[in-house]
């Protein structure tokens, strides 16, 4: 109760500064004389330094990001020239997540392809779900193509997107020159570019998609090696693959510098508008998750007559686990036997579920379609309806296994980003909230899952309805008759 209290009573004053800060910007807010402000000043930075010493107590990555978040915007707000220097600090942690994009994408998919060669052997249940990951996930794509050409929360004010376009060079120019030229391609044109011919050429120039078939064609080329020499192969890749994860774990501990530096610049260079684009944007991926769950999800579970308060009552754990640690996979034991637990055979769960963390990211989906479209609207690039659907196509393909890792949907962001000539820029403004929009997706990455379990069993007709859960006691005696 005390550090309840401890926390509120240093967070007033900031919240109060910020207010002052907004109202000022505004004109709202009138100061004579700058006694006040210097006032509000020494409270922020006393504030901060309260937060601070209270999230050094605690070893959370994500209350760090949101501390140096908000220090990133009050040194911006305060000294505009310095906080434009810790650009590199953001500059430095974008390069250490483009490293990651290549190896990570092979891994992943290789592994979640490859290492799923059993699926002859699962019959009608593997190519269900395979169907249903890809009708839902597809759902959830055009969702978020709606929900942010209905805001336009990209859409920067002309004069920080005139400063933008001054700042990176004609970067937009280079971008709308390159989109534009996509018009008189012909089709022989576009398939020729997916497929590589270098496939190291492919990895330099980020062409991830060029990857990603490289990636498929060579785990169905493997899936078909006799199983001594795919198992050594296999082996390598899901070695990779788990380096590759504990790669960017590593990464991401430089998150919080990064996130600070991005929006010290942010600020610095562009005032507080940018900030009310990140907030617009965190609302409407909010609101298009609910509306996800309430018009997709719902309905699924209603059309598979699965009872819908016992279902509620065992998914709210993984739920919570996977908001809270932005990781699907910590919440997957969890989540395994929750589903036991209302009625799913085990080894129908103990299929869909993993599959699901590489096929079927419901909310990674949704947030990738939202993001990619809103560095197109900031940086004052238009697409057409068919150039979203291949970026968010593209996008469906690199997120494939990156469920388990936070904040993995950065480096698929940036690399499809690149791949679309499109500047890397606005994703500083993502940089900022991207931890409480992981949270979100990755929850409803973990719910969607959960439902899909369900769903196939009843497609199966091996769920149980009335199935009850055994308690430790009964299993305990059920094994010392054994």
């Amino acid at each position: 109760m005390k550090s309840r209290a401890a926390t509120i009573f240093f967070l007033l004053p900031f919240l109060g500064g910020l207010l002052a800060i907004l109202l000022h910007t505004a004109g709202v807010l009138n100061i004579p004389d700058t006694r006040p402000l210097t006032l509000w000043l020494v409270a922020r930075w006393l504030a901060l330094a309260a937060v601070g010493f209270l999230v050094a107590r605690r070893s959370s990555l994500t209350l760090w990001i949101v501390f140096n978040m908000l220090v990133g915007i009050e040194l911006g707000y305060d000294s505009p020239q310095l906080a434009m220097s810790l650009k590199v600090l953001s500059d430095v942690f974008l390069r250490l997540v483009k490293t990651i994009i290549a190896p990570l994408v092979f891994a992943t998919l290789v592994v979640g392809i490859a290492g799923h060669a059993n699926l002859k052997q699962v019959g009608r249940m593997g190519l269900k779900a395979l169907i249903y990951f890809e009708v839902v996930t597809t759902f959830a794509l055009f969702i978020g193509l709606a929900a942010i050409n209905l805001t336009h929360a990209g859409q920067l004010s002309p004069a920080v997107l005139a400063a933008a376009r001054a700042e990176n060079n004609g970067a937009e120019a280079k971008a709308l020159k390159a989109l534009a030229s996509t018009g008189p391609q012909t089709a022989a044109d576009i398939i020729l570019h997916i497929f590589p011919e270098n496939i190291a050429d492919s990895v330099a120039k980020g062409q991830v998609l060029q990857v990603v078939v490289f990636a498929i064609i060579f785990a169905i080329g493997l899936a078909l090696t006799p199983e001594r020499s795919r198992r050594v192969m296999l082996d390598v890749c899901e070695s990779l693959s788990e380096v590759m994860f504990k790669f960017t774990n590593v990464v991401m501990y430089l998150a919080p510098l990064g996130v600070g530096g991005a929006l010290a610049y942010t600020v610095g260079k562009f005032g507080l508008g940018p900030l009310l684009n990140a907030l617009l944007l965190l609302l409407t991926l909010y609101g298009a998750l609910i509306v996800f769950v309430l018009l997709v999800l719902v309905p699924v579970a209603v059309l598979a007559r699965l009872p819908l308060r016992r279902f509620v009552a065992a998914v709210a754990e993984p739920v919570s686990i996977a908001f809270a640690t932005t990781s699907s996979e910590a919440a997957l034991p969890r989540a395994m036997e929750a589903m036991e637990s209302i009625g799913v055979p085990r080894r129908i769960v103990a299929f869909v579920l993993p599959t699901g963390y590489s096929f079927n990211l419901d909310g990674t989906t949704l947030y990738l379609s939202l993001a990619s479209v809103f560095v197109a609207q900031a940086a004052g690039v238009p697409l057409s309806f068919g150039q979203q659907l291949l970026m968010v196509f593209t996008l469906m393909l690199t997120s494939k296994g990156v469920a388990g890792v936070p904040r993995a949907s950065l480096v698929i962001l940036l690399a499809t980003v690149a791949s679309f000539n499109l500047p890397a820029w606005p994703v500083f403004i993502i940089l900022g909230i991207d931890a409480l929009m992981d949270m979100a997706r990755t929850a409803v990455n973990v719910l969607g899952n959960c439902l899909a379990s369900a769903v196939v069993a009843r497609w199966e007709g091996e769920f149980v309805d009335d199935y009850v859960a055994p308690t430790v006691a009964a299993e305990a005696l059920t094994l010392a008759g054994h």
